[in-house]
């Protein structure tokens, strides 16, 4: 029996964020695929949108006595996911600012392995505040990170074996990076969601 309240508000919260994450990730694939200057501009909108939120679980863990999970969890959790959508914030930036046009196919497959990774933090967010097990969609990012690492790999390789002009394999291998790199920040938010079960297994 619980007899002081606990606050539940930061379940709302990460849904609020994931859903923001969600909608720049399919803003991400699109920008790669016919043009990137307008979907990074609202990319842009939904990350301080993004950093509000942040904000406010912070707050809201400063002054709650009783939380419905561990703390510590909570702010990696909201860390975790504020370097996800600073990530994709970032590739959209860079994306524009190097006018790489066309985006290679590599950066377009690791871009929707983001998309899949946000709509995955969806299911896997709604679980956790139903109290329902997740471990499936954990597994599922860990799997999808992987894949992008692979990715990268190979499209780094072929770019040094194939591009001849240096400008543009500088921007490349940049790029790439970038995506591996919002690729690992999915896979920190599986990693502290699996601590979460763990925790309350």
């Amino acid at each position: 029996m619980r007899l002081l309240p606990r606050e539940e508000k930061f379940f709302h919260y990460f849904l609020g964020q994931v859903r923001l994450i969600s909608e720049a990730s399919v803003l991400l694939v699109e920008g790669a695929r016919a043009g990137m200057d307008e979907a990074a501009e609202r990319i842009g909108k939904l990350e301080r949108d993004g950093d509000e939120i942040i904000h406010e679980i912070y707050q809201k863990l400063n002054s709650t006595f009783i939380t419905p999970l561990d703390p510590e969890d909570i702010h990696k959790l909201a860390s975790h996911l504020d370097d996800v959508l600073d990530g994709i914030e970032e590739v959209a930036h860079k994306m524009v600012a190097y006018k790489v046009k066309p985006v290679p196919m590599a950066a377009l497959q690791i871009c929707e392995m983001i998309e899949s990774c946000a709509k995955t933090f969806e299911l896997a967010f709604e679980a956790l505040a139903k109290e329902e097990n997740m471990t499936e969609y954990c597994i599922e990012i860990n799997r999808l990170e992987d894949d992008a690492d692979k990715v990268a790999r190979e499209a780094l390789a072929d770019l040094f074996d194939k591009e001849t002009d240096p400008i543009r394999l500088i921007k490349l291998k940049e790029l790439y990076e970038l995506l591996e790199l919002t690729t690992d920040y999915c896979e920190d938010v599986a990693d502290a969601l699996q601590s979460v079960v763990v925790k309350n297994s």
